[in-house]
């Protein structure tokens, strides 16, 4: 080989390894690295902390252990504590649990409770056929195609939010608990979900196949009929069949026995709550990352296919608290949700931006606010409960509030979830207020055309 190659290798070579390089990690780096962290003492001291510890227990505040109460000058009478088990229907508990005191009340019971596994059988079952119809819409986008990908991803998931709730008990009604129970599967919905995802999938590639060969709608529809008598089927066999009609009577907690009648779930649903109107109810979010004041909906973001997307006015959480406030005050529980999983003690049943002092016990800043927190994706809305009390000082400006949980009685304090007003500003997003509660300025909010958004965007994670 002539040494002019020979060098012109060489030249190609260090230009490559030099591209190579470039963005990566030296060896010198990394040493300075490990002379810097060596060189500070608490380091060690912390690194020995909590490499044999939990990082929560080394970062909990023994301040914020002290002094913990959860009384309140504002609530809403509430009776019993749900339990979701393993499953993200805590949106579907929680709107639920907004109007079962309704019932208790109107009835004078004891207790109540909803059936949850008749209403999140149709939401599976609409769920489905929503799925099918959008890939039916889309089927002449490439499979790889944002939206294709964004259906497929998770075709049928257990999670939603109010507007899901009020499309299903405005189709199928609601019936007792008693009436239909809760099954294995509606207390533990992870593989009945991964099979159901798995079949919906199978059919979605075949219905995109028939119409990529030219089959006529009449055809398409027909099979899609077909796949959802599987569909029922399937969940047929994992929760039972929901009643076509029943019979039941209240009883009174001091015992006295109601009538028994006979009901189909709609005829329950509007005899026992006759005066609820749930257009009447309207989603408040604190989202800073877009404009307030202004109606915003999410592009297909709902579980009937003829039913309403997720609509919401977005407002400062100064809005927010007021209306909820009078919402409490006027015994009227509320449909909310947030992100759960920022500093919350369960054991004391408290959420409460100091309640873990992850800054101290890593010696290092975290600087983002709500705003940032969304865009990152680091924060937004995981759980849905019922907002039920407050607390607020000689001024009435409220200190702290308390949420209805659905974990079970035995989680945070008996059931129910405490949180700061300061809480509140960095991870609560959604409240459900009737519309008796809110000023005109913000009704006529709702005349406007909303800004339609993507069912992608992060702010929109339904409650789980």
């Amino acid at each position: 080989m002539r040494k002019s190659s020979v060098l012109v290798i060489i030249l190609l070579s260090s230009f490559s390894f030099a591209i190579a390089q470039k963005g990566s990690i030296s060896l010198e780096m990394i040493e300075d690295m490990h002379k810097s962290f060596n060189a500070d003492k608490e380091n060690i001291m912390r690194m020995n902390a909590i490499s044999n510890n939990s990082i929560k227990e080394i970062a909990l505040s023994r301040k914020n252990l002290s002094g913990v109460e959860h009384h309140f000058k504002y609530k809403v009478d509430v009776t019993g504590i749900t339990d979701q088990q393993k499953s993200g229907r805590c949106w579907l508990f929680t709107s639920l649990n907004v109007i079962r005191p309704k019932v208790i009340d109107k009835y004078d019971l004891s207790d109540f409770e909803f059936s949850q596994n008749h209403l999140f059988f149709w939401d599976q079952f609409e769920k489905a056929n929503l799925f099918l119809e959008n890939i039916i819409a889309h089927a002449d986008e490439d499979i790889d195609s944002r939206y294709n990908q964004w259906l497929l991803k998770s075709p049928v998931g257990d999670g939603g939010v109010w507007n899901s709730f009020t499309n299903l008990v405005t189709k199928y009604g609601l019936v007792p608990l008693s009436i239909m129970p809760e099954t294995h599967n509606s207390k533990n919905t992870g593989y009945m979900r991964r099979m159901l995802r798995r079949k919906v999938r199978e059919f979605a590639l075949e219905l995109r196949a028939m119409q990529n060969e030219g089959a006529k709608p009449k055809a398409l529809a027909k099979r899609k009929i077909e796949m959802m008598g599987v569909v029922y089927k399937m969940l047929a066999l994992n929760l039972g069949e929901p009643p076509q009609k029943f019979d039941y009577r209240f009883v009174s907690k001091d015992g006295e026995l109601g009538e028994t009648k006979s009901y189909t779930p709609q005829e329950f649903a509007k005899t026992i709550l006759p005066e609820t109107n749930y257009d009447d109810y309207v989603m408040l979010m604190n989202d800073p990352t877009r404009p307030y004041h202004k109606l915003y909906e999410i592009d297909n973001d709902r579980n009937v296919m003829e039913g309403k997307n997720w609509k919401y006015i977005n407002l400062p959480n100064k809005a927010l608290k007021q209306y909820a406030i009078e919402s409490i005050k006027g015994n009227d529980a509320m449909y909310a949700s947030c992100d759960v999983g920022k500093q919350l003690n369960n054991d004391i049943g408290l959420l409460d931006p100091d309640n873990y002092d992850f800054e101290s016990a890593y010696g290092i800043e975290f600087n983002m606010d709500k705003k940032a927190r969304i865009l990152s994706r680091e924060s937004g809305s995981s759980h849905g409960m019922a907002l039920i009390a407050v607390d607020v000082d000689k001024a009435e400006a409220p200190v702290k509030w308390q949420f209805e949980n659905s974990w079970g009685s035995n989680s945070g304090h008996k059931g129910y979830l405490s949180f700061t007003d300061s809480w509140f500003d960095e991870y609560m997003f959604r409240v459900v207020v009737h519309k008796k509660y809110l000023p005109v300025e913000v009704l006529k909010i709702l005349d406007q055309k909303p800004t339609m958004l993507p069912p992608w965007d992060p702010m929109f994670k339904t409650d789980e």
